[in-house]
């Protein structure tokens, strides 16, 4: 039903599209494109539990605090495992947005990506935290809905296409058509899973202590899913020495570091299998054709596209822009309501992931 008030508040409200992941938050306005990404991290005084820093100067503060300072990250497994400070985190993210465009008032509507496989109330903490932190009103929608929207898949036609977003803390599995979800598979393995592995490689094959930082960016300069074509290399791996408690440094080959992601990456091509193997045989037509579309951070671990070709014979591809692509779905839907309407109808009636 329409009513005028909405309407003229929706003119001069700044809506706000947000992926609220468990490693970074990205903040997209309403004809401004994507305004924030900052890391899912909050330094908090846990003396006066005052907030010192949100984002990338509270990552840099990780491992590196005094016994009174935390550096915490307040979504675990791609769902809110502190409320508390998730809806500071987010109340802090939209002021931002207020501020730097000038307007407090009227506040927003606020579309939020979120996984598909969260329960009932964990969907309801992600709701709750978002109004309390100033929304006018919240809108949640399928990661890889909006994952699929904002790398330019037709989802509204009538065939199907397949998303897998590696995030980092699930990894979001879906085919989809007509603007629904036909099947989809959710795991809580993704890039935290893998820079835990390299921690635990690190400690018991060179008996070495190696903080998340480090493994993250070990993970990114050389990590790897499929054998390269050119010349494998090796990196330096520093960290502790577990035996003598002093610094160490080992090289490592792009060869191990691919035989200790070998669990998580095991389990991403699971999912993917298992999903196909549910998905009704004339979509499986569309997707042999249409091929699958890798986004989320993980999507760019090398050879991670040719691994997943090579295991489900589909051909897969790498999205233009797997980081951000669901923040822009959701700034897609929200400028088209009709579409925003239909994925949350989808949501609603579809029933649980596997």
């Amino acid at each position: 039903m329409y009513n005028p008030l909405t309407a003229l508040l929706g003119i001069f409200s700044h809506d706000i599209g947000i992926d609220l992941g468990t490693a970074n938050t990205l903040v997209t306005v309403r004809g401004r494109g994507i305004v924030i990404d900052e890391p899912s991290v909050v330094a908090i005084d846990k003396v006066s539990k005052k907030i010192l820093a949100i984002g990338s100067e509270a990552k840099r503060m990780v491992g590196r605090t005094p016994a009174n300072i935390v550096a915490i990250r307040p979504l675990k497994d791609g769902v809110i495992s502190d409320f508390e400070v998730t809806e500071r985190m987010l109340h802090y993210f939209i002021r931002s947005v207020h501020t730097r465009f000038g307007l407090g008032f009227p506040r927003p509507r606020v579309v939020i990506g979120i996984p598909s496989g969260v329960t009932e109330v964990e969907k309801r903490a992600v709701h709750d935290a978002a109004m309390n932190a100033g929304a006018r009103a919240v809108f949640l929608v399928d990661e890889p809905m909006a994952a699929a929207i904002g790398s330019g898949l037709p989802v509204m036609e009538p065939h199907g296409c397949m998303i897998v977003d590696i995030g980092g803390g699930t990894t979001e599995v879906a085919v989809i058509a007509l603007g629904g979800v036909v099947v989809s598979t959710s795991i809580r393995v993704a890039g935290d899973a893998m820079d835990q592995e390299i921690i635990a490689y690190a400690r018991q094959v060179h008996n070495m202590l190696i903080g998340e930082r480090m493994a993250e960016e070990i993970k990114l300069e050389a990590g790897s899913a499929y054998p390269a074509e050119e010349e494998e290399d090796t990196i330096e791996l520093r960290g502790r020495d577990l035996a003598t408690g002093l610094p160490k440094s080992v090289e490592v080959s792009t060869v191990e570091l691919r035989d200790a992601l070998s669990g998580s990456i095991g389990a991403i091509v699971e999912a993917v299998r298992s999903t196909i193997e549910i998905t009704p045989p004339e979509l499986v037509a569309d997707l042999m054709y249409r091929g699958i579309a890798l986004t989320g951070g993980g999507a760019l671990l090398r050879g991670l596209d040719r691994r997943l070709a090579q295991e489900t014979k589909f051909p897969v591809y790498v999205a233009e822009d797997p980081l951000g692509s669901v923040v822009r779905g959701t700034a897609e839907m929200l400028e088209e309501t009709e579409m925003l309407a239909k994925v949350q109808a989808s949501l609603t009636a579809r029933k649980p992931p596997r």
